[in-house]
């Protein structure tokens, strides 16, 4: 313990973020502190790119499930594992090093500083949003290996999926300082998710798939709250004053509005696909029989 120096810079005793610069380093060339994202310059960075993607995406897996429809079930269960395992720790990683930069700020400053001000826009907060965006770049696998192992594909996850990736895209590009709450909330889901993908390709049965889906509704209905806040706060104070507000907030206007929009979705989405599983489950399991 006498290596570790805990303060609220360093909550964990060490200060993580300088461990992401060797791999960091290693596989781009640069230094991550000179990190900064800009449109048309850094990878995937454009509309086109982002829309290139999600049409080969959505190509694949529906032109996939055609040219399988007379084939096996892919078994690489091993690869399955794999991928669902790196996500997890992915997820973990990530999270770990939002929460290490994110405190000092909530901390010293408040909470509406923490979502509104243009300064809680940090470079390496920046470079941590985009590590996330490129991370749901990575998750469209979870898609393709469900059409190779002849899954039925849900409107919700498809959805989900690429928009979600759209999302991060939109909110990068706006420098919505608010993003980081739904986006440490997503990490903290995908956690979870991606260990109970990881053990159940293994062929273990969990019984907590149900709360897992709880836990992806929580976290919209929070989402939804800040970012309803912020947006408001934003709109009201910048074209109607007279109305009550806590002052301007940071971030573009229409990556604001996108945002309250595609959540929005999720939650009614997510709240139908609830309803739909586990209430057919529920009516479908035998009565027990009483002694």
């Amino acid at each position: 313990m006498d290596n570790f120096n805990f303060t609220l810079d360093s909550p964990f005793g060490i200060y993580l973020n300088d461990y992401l610069e060797p791999a960091y380093t290693y596989l781009t060339g640069d230094k991550p502190q000179d990190f900064k994202f800009v449109a048309g310059v850094t990878p995937l960075s454009t509309i086109k790119e982002v829309l290139i993607g999600c049409v080969l995406y959505l190509s694949l897996i529906f032109g996939g499930q055609k040219l399988l429809v007379n084939e096996s079930a892919i078994k690489a269960k091993l690869v399955f594992q794999v991928h669902n395992f790196l996500l997890t720790i992915s997820s973990a990683a990530l999270l770990i090093l939002f929460f290490e930069q994110l405190l000092p700020i909530y901390w010293r400053n408040g909470i509406f500083y923490s979502v509104c001000n243009n300064n809680s826009w940090t470079q390496k907060l920046e470079l941590l949003y985009y590590l996330n965006y490129l991370v749901k770049w990575w998750e469209l696998l979870d898609t393709i290996f469900l059409v190779l192992k002849k899954k039925k594909l849900e409107f919700l996850h498809v959805f989900h999926h690429s928009m979600t990736m759209i999302l991060c895209y939109s909110q990068l590009r706006g420098r919505t300082a608010v993003s980081w709450v739904p986006i440490t909330l997503n990490l903290i889901v995908h956690v979870f998710m991606y260990y109970y993908y990881f053990r159940t390709a293994g062929g273990a049965r969990i019984w907590w798939k149900k709360y897992l889906t709880t836990l992806q509704i929580t976290q919209f209905v929070i989402d939804l709250f800040f970012v309803y806040f912020c947006s408001y706060t934003y709109f009201t104070s910048t074209y109607w004053p007279w109305m009550p507000n806590f002052g301007s907030c940071s971030g573009d206007e229409g990556a604001a509005i996108f945002g309250c929009a595609l959540l929005s979705s999720y939650l009614i989405l997510f709240i139908g696909f609830y309803r739909k599983t586990y209430n057919v489950e529920r009516k479908t399991r035998p009565p027990v029989k009483e002694d």
